[in-house]
């Protein structure tokens, strides 16, 4: 392992190494530099009674270890900050607006998200703590994916129905121990852009604003009311959306959705938001912004999707740049597990923000970037293609290149040749010291799967973690430099992140618990040399949270969240005033019931717990009192 600095301010009583499970505090100003060798974690047990199965919570534990040969080892705990449906200062953690601010109710209050996701925790200068003499400020911004249960009195499933949220919570961090509190919370407004439309898993930027996302993009051909392609995996209901936020089901405009939104929290605590469009249009589990400040990768989620990078033209600005689709052209056999390929990168245009929203604000329609036929039209002008749009044959509208490339993004990909064979690419993380990026597939099935296309690899249910290196001087698949020290070239299964999948099980649990199970969430601590990964599978009954240390290859456990619900919010800081932590969420307790022996039980306290399961939890994980000493 490379060596790294950890710096630690101990107090006098804290001066020897802790034992197992002690607690870390540092008074203000005084501090021990050690070299570390070495960070483990200790994995937990998965839940074994009803009352685990309905908890959020770790038993887990991190060793560090000094170059001196000493360690510290201490036990882990989860920290709840907040939970939607909760009260923080008259407003309610999660709760939905219209597009005129105004809370959105049902007969219990105002309706609020049941699926907290991306998180940003950040530092912000000049922002000021309510207590500045015990505690330094911190700010919180949380992204809410969507209301899955239906409001009180109506039915059904209401994911993407209605709008989605986005809050700022204020931190105090306390400057002895790292416990971090809630101390103000507010709705951050979308009203100025549209609204926010499915936000899913977020990133840091390197300039400290939160890059958001917008998944599962609404299909535009739909919307003006042309038949939906066979095999297509659309199924949101914008007009719903519509008709919450507008209060109109025809108003909304689906060229709007499916961005990248950011948002710059100032030192006063106000919010500057925008979308970017020069980013392409698609089912963005995240965007991740690359130590260059310029090149960014996307994971595109669903079934027949595609991998997208973007180069700005300048660094700390998404406004203008060029945007790429991946296409993989396969090293391994065929049939191999996870397998592995060399990356190409055909070039869709070069835009800008101001440029495409103009496009759509002046009108522009499907059927004026394309002509479509569902069925073969025996014509060779026509373009065959299967996305996550369905089986189409697409024709070019003369002059629509950009607005394809930046409006029907995977799509016009598809077009040109690239591959839209992915399946559930979800989250991308990456490690600037050793200039990788990762990603992580939920389930290896349907095209990757299917013998045919440019992907053949081994059907997995439990999915994949694919390593991407990264470097300079690299051209295009039309032999032009890509402008970027960070191109990814290959990409590669991680063979300890593999999942496997057991369809003989009657418990519920499929997947086998020793191992990943559809990976969503995704993040590189790069202090702790570990790549952390957090569930969302339907094939164990309970979702958990890993540590997987890239040298030593270790595999732990760390967190085990309530049955049925998704492990979200995934962020990892190394060092913010001393402490580091590793932020965690949960979504949608229960979600899609359970299998296992105990169900009956862990359902009552699902709802006992969890106020029927609308409330989900934000947190992070850290020291039994509160945060992890600071990882350099």
């Amino acid at each position: 392992m490379k060596q790294k600095t950890l710096v630690i301010a101990i107090s006098c009583a804290l001066s020897s190494l802790a034992a197992a499970g002690q607690p870390f505090s540092h008074p203000e100003g005084e501090y021990e530099h050690a070299t570390v060798k070495s960070v483990e974690f200790i994995g937990m047990n998965p839940p074994s009674t009803p009352a685990e199965k309905a908890d959020v919570y770790t038993t887990a534990q991190v060793k560090i270890t000094y170059q001196n040969g000493k360690s510290s080892t201490y036990a882990l705990k989860f920290h709840q900050l907040m939970a939607t449906t909760g009260v923080i200062r008259q407003r309610v953690a999660g709760g939905l607006y219209d597009g005129n601010n105004t809370p959105l109710y049902d007969a219990l209050g105002q309706i609020a998200s049941d699926a907290p996701d991306g998180n940003s925790l950040m530092v912000v200068p000049g922002m000021h703590a309510a207590n500045p003499a015990k505690s330094h400020a911190l700010a919180l911004v949380t992204q809410y994916e969507y209301r899955g249960l239906p409001p009180a009195g109506l039915s059904g499933d209401f994911w993407s129905k209605l709008p989605a949220a986005m809050s700022l919570a204020k931190i105090d961090q306390n400057k002895r121990s790292g416990a971090l509190e809630v101390v103000d919370y507010d709705n951050i407004s979308f009203s100025g852009v549209n609204g926010l439309w499915i936000p899913c898993a977020s990133s840091l930027s390197p300039w400290n604003t939160h890059l958001g996302s917008e998944e599962y993009e609404p299909d535009a051909k739909t919307r003006e009311g042309i038949a939906k392609a066979t095999g297509s995996q659309d199924g949101t209901d914008i007009n719903s959306f519509s008709s919450y936020f507008f209060g109109n089901p025809a108003s909304a405009n689906p060229y709007h959705y499916g961005l990248v939104p950011e948002v710059t929290v100032k030192r006063d605590g106000t919010t500057a938001v925008e979308k970017h469009y020069a980013l392409g249009r698609f089912a963005r589990e995240l965007a991740d912004v690359q130590p260059d400040g310029k090149t960014v990768y996307m994971g595109d989620d669903g079934a027949y999707t595609g991998l997208f990078m973007f180069v700005a033209d300048k660094a700390r600005d998404l406004s203008q740049g060029t945007l790429y689709a991946g296409k993989w052209m396969q090293t391994s056999a065929a049939g191999s597990d996870g397998g592995a390929a060399n990356l190409v990168w055909v070039r869709l245009g070069h835009g800008s923000d101001a440029g495409i929203r103009k496009m759509v604000d002046g009108g522009i329609k499907f059927s004026d970037i394309f002509a479509v036929s569902n069925t073969d039209p025996a014509d060779p002008s026509f373009t065959k293609v299967q996305t996550y749009m369905g089986t189409e044959w697409l024709k070019l509208k003369p002059g629509m290149e950009k607005a394809a490339a930046f409006l029907e993004t995977r799509r016009y990909a598809a077009m040109l040749g690239a591959t839209t064979e992915f399946n559930k690419m979800e989250g991308v993380t990456h490690n600037a010291e050793d200039k990788k990026a990762y990603i992580v597939l939920s389930r290896v099935e349907g095209g990757m799967s299917d013998s045919k296309g440019d992907i053949q690899v081994k059907a997995n249910k439990g999915g994949a973690v694919y390593e991407l290196a990264l470097k300079g001087m690299v051209r295009d698949s039309e032999g032009k430099l890509i402008q970027s020290s960070h191109v990814a070239t290959n990409m590669v299964s991680v063979p300890e992140l593999l999942g496997s999948y057991n369809a003989a099980a009657t418990d519920g649990n499929y997947c086998p618990q020793d191992k990943v199970c559809d990976g969503d969430n995704l993040k590189y601590s790069a202090g702790m040399r570990t790549l952390f990964i957090g569930e969302d599978t339907g094939y164990r009954n309970n979702n958990y949270v890993w540590a997987f240390n890239i040298d030593t290859r270790k595999l732990s456990r760390i967190l085990s969240v309530p049955m049925g619900a998704e492990a979200t919010g995934l962020q990892a800081v190394d060092d913010y005033n001393g402490f580091s932590y590793i932020m965690s969420n949960f979504q949608h307790p229960g979600e899609g019931g359970s299998k296992d022996p105990d169900w009956a039980t862990v359902s009552q306290l699902l709802n006992a717990n969890w106020n029927n399961r609308l409330k989900a939890a934000i947190g992070y994980i850290g020291t039994v009192d509160g945060a992890l000493p600071a990882m350099k």
